[in-house]
């Protein structure tokens, strides 16, 4: 079986180990943003939800679907909560495709530090755009993820998509 290490992964993670606990939850304070300010990158808020981008995308348009609740237990979301996750999952995958005409995505979420979860202690749903060949050397031997759209000009392109999916 061959592997395709990502250094930048583990830096990430090692990164926010240590991380103060008095500064809160970054998840609970970008559900307290205005939506509407320029450095926000929230995208949309639901009833129970919002979606936000990735602050470190693994592509353009890597989103979160977050439950406002703060929770890190899968178990103890709501019927409701669930099926608004649900809901705004495939109104992301269609923003997306309008936009960007991924040829795939992957959508899931990372359960505890150990999977993988850079912010472990509030749930989080991720959905990734995919396109073949995204994957190249640049961070295999550079150390550096190629991302092509800065996140405002992604987010602005996705509240428009989110827009028009609402008027549908």
């Amino acid at each position: 079986m061959e592997r395709l290490w990502s250094p930048w992964r583990s830096q990430y993670i090692d990164s926010i180990k240590d991380e103060d606990k008095s500064q809160g939850c970054v998840l609970c304070d970008a559900a307290r943003k205005d939506e509407n300010d320029k450095d926000c990158l929230v995208v949309e808020k639901g009833e129970l939800t919002f979606t936000v981008l990735n602050l470190y995308p693994y592509n353009n348009g890597h989103m979160m679907i977050v439950p406002y609740r703060h929770t890190s237990d899968f178990a103890s979301l709501s019927k409701d909560e669930k099926i608004e996750i649900m809901n705004k999952l495939q109104s992301a995958e269609q923003a997306l495709k309008m936009i960007y005409s991924p040829e795939g995505f992957n959508i899931g979420l990372n359960l505890g530090r150990v999977s993988g979860a850079g912010l472990h202690e509030h749930i989080h749903f991720h959905i990734v755009p995919r396109w073949n060949g995204d994957t190249n050397f640049m961070p295999v031997l550079g150390e550096v993820k190629v991302i092509s759209q800065d996140l405002i000009t992604t987010k602005n392109k996705l509240v428009e998509a989110f827009s028009k999916l609402r008027k549908k």
